[in-house]
């Protein structure tokens, strides 16, 4: 065990708050239990610092091997009126299952946020104002049964459920799994920030069966009440969800969407008061057909490509309709016609046309002026792009961009199923159920964002070798210490 590591878990788990409130969930007797919440959340983590699957009989292990003092102050080793009695892997296995039970009630969004509190004690206090900005999706995770019994004929793990999962690698098809959807939020940096460590910040486990978009977004809305929501970063499964289910809950939370959005959602919805809407924004009815044929990048673009799908992009931006407020308490905002900006000269704006003609300018405009044409601002209400509004022009150069942050929460999904590190795959853990799950989930968790602290701190510690001894750096840019981050917040 490395040094220090038990104390630093126990100030993680001090710091969440989360042991006293399982506690008093619990039913008391006669005789008080010998193995506390804390103590056995502290086996869990050291079972997963240890890089162990997580089975209670390796915590009871762990909880052993500790040092007498240790054990005498956790109450490992506790004096009974027969003398002194070692923790058995009955109480071990008796207060996880109480635990269980006594959270099984709870909904999905409650288990979620405690999840949420146990990993943001794990982030140091010198991190969390440097960066709002999350990036957020979900993977599987095999149940450890998916027999059914014998005598009922349901199945060993009533909560779990068949999913759909796809596979990323060459050759791998999509296929169901029996199990659960792991959700996950990644600090990522504000644009044009700082480069920070990688760390989850929030969880869920929800069943197949339910949507994990849905489950996510309460806990999700629950962070905001704590810190404010910066950008949310996530790919086109969320955006093409159901707007009560994401995009209207956090943009009311104070989040700014960054999406992938879905082939279903792209290209033009519809009208509203004469502005064509195309991919989450508004444009003028005269915008050249030509550039809403402006698609997403693709991946093998080379830089010529990349410049002039940026140029097509920044020229399509001249026919959009400018925000002039923010969205009140009803959700409505008012926009702006393009020509009135400043962005374009059109004969139904005199003011416009005494701009450069740099600029593009509208040669036929309409015959009978829609209201967009007409009145200097529109009020638009919360129902239109509803669900493909967000923060930068899609599929814009800036866009593109902001949307890159997101692959920071696919690292954490692989870092979980890595069989180097944490390996989460089924028999991973042999409890069933999605409370015992998600206990043992987070605690993987709060170990994987230690690791990744130390790894930054040593990533540190190497770049300042180099400069020392006038080496080139390994990355293209030094990252600066956390005490220099935090200075920088402050």
């Amino acid at each position: 065990m490395r040094a220090g590591i038990l104390e630093r878990l126990e100030a993680v788990l001090d710091a969440s708050g989360i042991a006293p409130l399982i506690e008093a969930r619990l039913p008391t007797g006669v005789r008080p239990r010998q193995l506390s919440v804390r103590t056995l959340l502290l086996g869990v983590l050291l079972v997963a610092c240890d890089r162990r699957p997580a089975h209670l009989r390796r915590v009871h292990e762990a909880l052993c091997g500790l040092l007498e003092e240790d054990r005498v102050r956790l109450r490992v080793l506790a004096d009974w009126r027969a003398g002194p009695h070692l923790l058995t892997y009955r109480q071990v296995e008796r207060t996880f299952s109480l635990v269980a039970r006594v959270l099984g009630p709870e909904d999905e969004t409650a288990l979620g946020g405690l999840c949420s509190a146990l990993l943001e004690a794990s982030v140091p206090a010198s991190l969390k104002g440097l960066s709002s900005s999350l990036a957020i999706d979900w993977t599987d995770v095999e149940s450890y049964s998916s027999r059914r019994t014998k005598a009922s004929g349901a199945y060993a793990d009533p909560e779990a459920s068949w999913g759909h999962r796809k596979g990323g690698g060459p050759g791998e098809r999509d296929e169901l799994f029996f199990g659960y959807y792991l959700s996950l939020a990644t600090t990522v940096r504000d644009e044009g920030g700082a480069e920070l460590p990688e760390l989850v910040r929030a969880m869920s486990l929800s069943s197949c069966a339910l949507d994990p978009v849905l489950v996510f977004t309460g806990v999700l809305v629950g962070l905001a009440t704590a810190r404010p929501l910066g950008d949310v970063v996530a790919d086109s499964g969320y955006a093409h969800r159901v707007p009560a289910h994401f995009a209207l809950p956090l943009r009311a939370a104070g989040a700014s969407l960054v999406m992938d959005l879905h082939p279903h959602d792209r290209g033009m919805q519809g009208t509203y008061e004469g502005t064509i809407l195309w991919n989450g924004n508004c444009y003028c009815p005269r915008t050249p057909e030509k550039l809403f044929e402006l698609g997403p990048l693709p991946r093998s673009a080379g830089g010529e490509q990349t410049r002039l799908h940026d140029e097509e992009a920044d020229e399509l931006a001249r026919y959009k309709f400018g925000r002039i407020c923010a969205d009140d308490a009803d959700g409505y905002h008012r926009i702006v016609c393009p020509a009135v900006a400043g962005k374009l000269r059109c004969p139904l704006r005199a003011s416009s046309m005494a701009l450069s003609y740099a600029r593009p300018e509208i040669l036929s405009p309409p015959e009978h002026p829609p209201g967009c044409c007409v009145r200097q601002t529109t009020t638009v209400p919360p129902e239109v792009n509803m669900k493909t509004r967000q923060k930068h022009d899609y599929p814009s150069g800036a866009w593109r961009r902001s949307y890159a942050r997101r692959s920071a929460v696919e690292r954490s999904n692989s870092r979980i199923k890595d069989r180097a590190t944490i390996d989460v795959a089924r028999g991973w853990c042999r409890v069933m159920g999605r409370v015992e799950m998600s206990l043992l989930l987070v605690c993987a968790l709060v170990v994987r964002n230690l690791d990744l602290l130390d790894s930054f701190e040593d990533g540190l510690a190497e770049a300042d070798r180099r400069a020392s001894k006038g080496l080139p750096q390994q990355r293209r840019r030094r990252r600066r210490s956390l005490a220099e981050l935090a200075g920088t917040a402050s």
